[in-house]
């Protein structure tokens, strides 16, 4: 089963322990922006890879507005593949900066926890239809899994054992989640901000400079 299925069920689950939420999935291949992408991701076009990173990126700011509403009218957002997801798969790549890459993420809502399906490269190779689109090659799926574990470690991802049955792995997020919806009610909304952190640490850097 996929890892799509898994959270569809998990948002069913929600709403039967009286919690309102909506999947969500990117990139979305219904908007102007996810039209491109689509015909990018089978093939059927080439596009520069920082041309290609921003419009992945856009089209996350072009459903900025849905997923407002929902939270701001109580819905839980489930997401399959998020903001980390897209700088991962760009900072995988031969000449992409993966600082450069988290810029433009800025601005859009922040998840109040990110869960990490880990699965062994070599069984994550051998999935059904593994390599049917662009991007499912060996060699560049084990630098997308070294850029996932890298940010893993730096922003706390939440690590679910991916081997587990569709099940276990179903009650582990959704008990994982309710803890987060709870700790999170009645609390403002937050985005992610990586120019502010950059700026922090670059501004740390030059007093450390300057004190030496």
């Amino acid at each position: 089963m996929t890892v799509r299925l898994c959270l569809s069920r998990i948002s069913r689950s929600d709403k039967k322990h009286g919690k309102e939420a909506e999947l969500m999935a990117f990139p979305d291949r219904t908007t102007p922006v996810g039209k491109i992408l689509g015909e990018y991701l089978s093939n059927k076009a080439d596009l520069n890879d920082k041309a290609l990173h921003l419009l992945f990126t856009a089209n996350r700011f072009e459903n900025m507005n849905k997923m407002k509403k929902l939270l701001y009218s109580g819905v839980n957002v489930v997401v399959d593949r998020y903001s980390f997801s897209g700088i991962v798969f760009s900072s995988a790549k031969n000449g992409m900066d993966v600082d450069w890459c988290k810029y433009p993420e800025s601005g859009l809502p922040a998840p109040d926890t990110v869960f990490f399906l880990n699965l062994p490269f070599e069984e994550m190779c051998n999935r059904p239809g593994f390599g049917a689109e662009r991007y499912e090659s060996v060699s560049f799926q084990s630098k997308v899994l070294s850029e996932y574990e890298h940010l893993a470690s730096e922003f706390n991802f939440t690590k679910i054992n991916a081997r587990d049955s569709v099940e276990n792995i179903q009650n582990t997020i959704l008990n994982q989640a309710l803890k987060v919806i709870s700790s999170v009610a009645n609390t403002d909304l937050h985005y992610l901000d990586f120019i502010e952190k950059e700026t922090e640490s670059y501004e740390k850097e030059n007093i450390d400079v300057n004190t030496m």
